[in-house]
């Protein structure tokens, strides 16, 4: 498969034939375990030989980003094509070869506001995985409220200064670049003199620390400038008009989020899970519960896809991310509380062998605040959705 056809029919088969050739065995399991993801970045570590070889041979083909342009890393497919790649992922079980917030988030935004050279530059290595990136949105003061953001990034005429400080930022500690929203002008309103910047957290100045969370794990970090100095064309779309492009990135988000409720990793539907872990799931209730369940997410599934083929020319889903991200959310949650259901007292050992892992359903309460709360997305959903009040 040197190049990919276009023509559906073809490229459904070069594709199935290329898969059965280069995926690995070890990496025909779809599961999302933290120990099968592969990140990326200056520092990462291989988890295994299949591991390292997958990445390559998905990005040498463009299939780590399948729909970006090929001249930024992708392979250029269109959405009928698209639809065919995860299919036939999906039919081998195939895991993904690279999770990054550089795919999911800063490559929309980039390919919608960035200059040529920003594209250039720093796309071909997130489609590679040769950078990993985390999001520097909410402060200590500046959550749900995203716009009161307070780090300041003065202009020293050669070149940016920025001072301040970051909270729940996921992964910091491990990323390689951060992009964030920062104050250029202190005197605007709100909304206004909010620039979105990209800095290398190698720079001099750029602390992080972990937050140490009721699941035992620790994703999240508060990240600190320190009078951090970066260059002039690190600024992505307008000075002081930041704020387009974190609502650009944001839909990406939650349509990222979004996907936690369509279904458990490794395509293992939810009741036979729930069976291996209650002896058979005999209870009428918890079976009931467990056919809605994934009754909903095949839902939310076709949901996304349908907003996604109108979203075709590239502005993202819109608006209706923020409903895709409160179901999936939802539905995230009331998986975990049904397996833990499932497992019964079983579940409350917390050694991570149980069928039910309490740590996983802890950290889905997180769900319901990332990305935007479950109640910021509800009132998005009744004023631009459903147009209802002022």
């Amino acid at each position: 498969m040197s190049s990919l056809s276009t023509d559906p029919d073809q490229f459904r088969a070069e594709l199935r034939d290329w898969l059965e050739q280069n995926c690995p065995a070890e990496m025909r399991d779809a599961s999302t375990a933290e120990d099968n993801i592969c990140w990326g970045g200056r520092t990462w570590v291989f988890q295994s030989n299949a591991q390292r070889i997958w990445l390559e041979r998905m990005a040498a083909k463009g299939l780590t980003v399948p729909t970006w342009p090929t001249a930024f890393g992708g392979a250029g497919l269109d959405r009928a094509c698209e639809k065919i790649f995860q299919q036939e992922m999906g039919r081998i079980n195939a895991r993904p070869p690279l999770l990054s917030f550089g795919i999911w988030m800063l490559g929309p935004a980039l390919l919608h506001f960035g200059t040529e050279q920003q594209k250039q530059h720093y796309l071909p290595p997130i489609a590679r995985g040769e950078l990993r990136w985390c999001q520097g949105y909410s402060e200590p003061g500046a959550g749900s409220d995203l716009a009161s953001v307070q780090t300041r990034c003065d202009d020293k005429g050669d070149y940016w200064l920025v001072n301040g400080q970051k909270v729940w930022t996921s992964y910091a500690d491990k990323a390689d670049w951060i992009f964030a929203l920062v104050r250029t002008d202190r005197d605007a309103k709100k909304h206004l003199g909010i620039s979105f910047v990209l800095i290398d957290m190698a720079s001099a100045g750029v602390t992080t620390r972990p937050i140490k969370l009721i699941s035992g794990v620790s994703p999240f970090c508060e990240t600190f400038f320190d009078d951090v100095k970066f260059p002039k064309d690190q600024v992505v779309g307008t000075v002081n008009r930041g704020w387009d492009v974190a609502k650009y990135l944001l839909t990406h988000e939650r349509e990222m989020i979004s996907a936690g409720g369509q279904g458990l990793g490794g395509g293992r539907a939810l009741g036979a899970v729930l069976a291996e872990q209650s002896g058979g799931l005999t209870d009428a209730t918890l079976r009931a519960a467990a056919l809605k369940s994934e009754v909903d997410a095949l839902a939310i599934g076709l949901t996304l896809e349908r907003y996604k083929d109108q979203a075709e020319g590239g502005e993202g889903v819109g608006d209706a991310s923020a409903m895709l991200k409160y179901v999936g959310t939802e539905l995230n949650k009331q998986r975990h509380e049904l397996m833990m259901s499932a497992s019964g007292s079983d579940a409350l050992q917390w050694d991570g062998k149980s069928g039910a892992d309490p740590a996983d359903w802890l950290r889905t309460k997180a769900n319901s605040i990332e990305g935007g709360t479950s109640e910021v997305m509800l009132g998005i959903i009744s004023r631009r959705v459903l147009g209802l009040g002022a």
